[in-house]
């Protein structure tokens, strides 16, 4: 990972994670609506609601030892550690991200449990066969190199351990190549949210089944969380939200101002909310 994104990918969320918190809470992802995305409900539920249909749709039953890559301020991390009764270790660039987590760890009577640390996901800091369960929820668009970060999850998981894998993407090219106009999108995108480059779900699958990942399965849920860019731009322009915008820096306040990058990404078809599992 370049020097120059990680510092912007820390500081993006060294910025951002407090104002993040204030407004929406501890899960910093994506809601589900629902399959055809109509489902009204609390946003904050919705984000819950997320993490137990990935459990569903990868038929996760239970864990021992999880890894949370990408860990925010441990919402992920914490609520699987507390609904398997395991250990999670989450990781993140973000030094202000992994003290947060840990206080909350500790806040939830987790804190012997749970443990956050800031590693590179690329040259992560764990032994072969470490974990029972990979967790990346949102954050492979972030990493420069697909096929290695996923060499890294495939390499700390234990034998029988599944990795779980949701990520941002842009639509499939093997009918049609991404438009110029598509690719302008996409890089104001990358600029606004730190993003190196994103790529197909196909891709990601294509480089699963090189790891080599078995049982492998994939799915496209942008219609089930779509909805989410729609509430959290309603969410940017409370006085609380804008008070936080203010205080937070202006890369916090140019992602703001850019949210609707996302809503049309998805209106048009470009923007994918991929999920990709599989076993050691």
């Amino acid at each position: 990972m370049s020097a120059t994104l990680y510092q912007q990918i820390q500081q993006f969320y060294d910025a951002s994670s407090g104002l993040w918190e204030e407004i929406w809470g501890e899960h910093m992802h994506h809601g589900y609506y629902g399959a055809d995305g109509k489902l009204k409900k609390d946003r904050r539920q919705a984000q819950i609601d997320l993490i137990e249909e990935l459990l569903k749709w990868s038929g996760v039953q239970q864990a021992e030892n999880i890894l949370d890559v990408g860990c925010g301020i441990g919402g992920s991390s914490l609520y699987l550690a507390g609904k398997f009764n395991a250990s999670a270790t989450g990781i993140t660039l973000s030094p202000v991200q992994a003290a947060r987590a840990t206080e909350r760890a500790q806040e939830a009577g987790l804190g012997s449990r749970c443990h956050f640390q800031v590693a590179n996901a690329q040259a992560m800091p764990f032994a072969d066969n470490s974990f029972d369960l990979v967790w990346s929820l949102e954050s492979g668009e972030h990493m420069p190199d697909k096929a290695k970060f996923m060499q890294e999850c495939y390499r700390v998981l234990k034998p029988g351990g599944t990795l779980i894998m949701v990520t941002w993407c842009h639509r499939p090219i093997d009918e049609s190549p991404l438009s110029a106009d598509e690719q302008k999108h996409l890089q104001d995108i990358y600029r606004v949210y730190c993003l190196p480059y994103v790529i197909s779900l196909p891709e990601y699958e294509a480089i699963a089944r090189k790891l080599p990942l078995q049982n492998i399965r994939t799915a496209d849920w942008s219609i089930a969380v779509a909805p989410f860019w729609d509430i959290v731009i309603d969410s940017a322009f409370t006085p609380q939200a804008i008070f936080g915008l203010l205080r937070s820096g202006w890369s916090t306040i140019v992602g703001a101002l850019s949210l609707g990058l996302m809503r049309r990404g998805y209106e048009r078809g470009l923007i994918r909310f991929g999920l990709l599992c599989g076993n050691k």
